[in-house]
């Protein structure tokens, strides 16, 4: 005759409990006589009897059994069930253990790297083509540092989970074809573990959200598909896991003047027409500041300088792209009487201009060609 207790009596409920009711009474014993907080000598002895009860009525099949059959139930009951799970031997798993000593079981349940995060860092134009450093702030998840990322009360250790004893994952053999399936444990959750005294910190997670600054350093050259890599910035991994990464994406503002094309920028220079047709020194900006540019007589809209090194650098090499200054001559939309006066004298002197047919002198043409495309 079985001297073991009966499982309802050893979680105080009645023989009708539902699951939520189980696992509220586990969760209530087994912080009570968790050998690490009971000190009293019968405390472990209660707390495995605790664990097998539970582990056999947490599971609809083997509460079934149990039901019909006690604790003469087929294939026995308790935690000896959960190392045997098929009542005479995983052959898979036996076979799989004696070649590579069981190394893919200690893999589940183990630390799992945290996740990337990503960050979008407005960066000014100057910013990006002249590099700086900035200090952002986000949150992540990080180690609990009350529990040290186990999950447990400080004081109190995570058990071996009593359905799966520690594998993480439950294997079912299925007739006729002797087929075995494998499932995450439902009670761990693949783990491996449970948690009787939750941590009060982090309430059992392990890990924390905290708010997080760091400074980044942007290369000088970036552009807006760029991104930045901080390695281990990213949100802490579960069970004590290493942190993930932090990547940094680069939103770069529009210049006031400038238009960027790969390493080159781009300004549009405008001139009145006494400057195109008689020429003049012009200040123009740079990134770099003012510089005289000499603008030649006769010169016309879609006309191309380039400012050699006055462009943004390149990434990982040295050098910098160029400075392309496009004219764009501007007709004055009101004239004084004596500038209509003048012009009237001047279209005396000037013949009408024709359309003309060569292409490659196009204001189009002249941009691709100074751009290389």
């Amino acid at each position: 005759m079985s001297t073991k207790r009966d499982y309802y009596d050893v979680l105080g409920v009645q023989r009708n409990a539902s699951p939520e009711e189980l696992k509220k009474a586990f969760r209530r014993l087994a912080r009570q006589y968790h050998p690490d907080v009971n000190k009293e000598p019968d405390a472990e002895t209660k707390f495995k009897e605790i664990n097998e009860a539970y582990e056999v009525l947490s599971d609809s099949q083997k509460r079934a059994m149990y039901d019909r059959f006690g604790h003469a139930m087929p294939g026995g009951s308790g935690m000896g069930g959960a190392a045997d799970p098929f009542g005479g031997g995983d052959p898979f798993s036996t076979i799989f253990d004696a070649f590579f000593g069981g190394a893919q079981r200690s893999q589940r349940g183990g630390p799992v790297r945290g996740a990337d995060l990503r960050y979008s860092l407005r960066l000014s134009f100057e910013d990006a083509v002249f590099g700086a450093e900035k200090e952002i702030e986000y949150r992540r998840l990080e180690t609990c540092s009350a529990c040290r990322g186990t999950g447990a009360e400080p004081g109190t250790d995570p058990t071996r989970c009593p359905r799966c004893n520690g594998l993480g994952e439950i294997r079912q053999r299925i007739a006729p074809f002797n087929m075995v399936t494998v499932t995450t444990c439902d009670m761990c959750g693949g783990s491996g573990v449970i948690i009787p005294i939750p941590c009060r910190t982090c309430q059992g997670e392990g890990r924390v959200r905290q708010p997080k600054k760091i400074k980044v350093k942007i290369p000088a050259g970036v552009d807006s598909d760029s991104q930045i890599r901080i390695s281990g910035e990213g949100d802490a991994g579960p069970r004590g896991g290493p942190y993930g990464n932090l990547y940094v994406m680069l939103d770069i503002q529009p210049h006031q003047y400038f238009v960027r094309e790969g390493n080159n920028v781009v300004l549009e220079l405008r001139l009145n027409v006494a400057q195109a047709a008689l020429g003049d020194d012009v200040a123009v900006p740079t990134l770099d500041g003012e510089e005289t540019l000499r603008i030649p007589p006769a010169t016309q809209t879609g006309q191309v300088f380039r400012l050699r090194g006055k462009g943004v650098p390149y990434l990982r090499q040295n050098g910098r792209g160029d400075q392309v200054v496009v004219t764009r001559v501007v007709v004055p939309p009101r004239l004084t009487e004596q500038q209509r006066k003048l012009f009237q004298e001047l279209a005396k002197t000037m013949e009408p201009e024709r359309v003309s047919e060569d292409r490659d002198d196009s204001f189009f043409g002249r941009i691709k060609d100074a751009l290389g495309l």
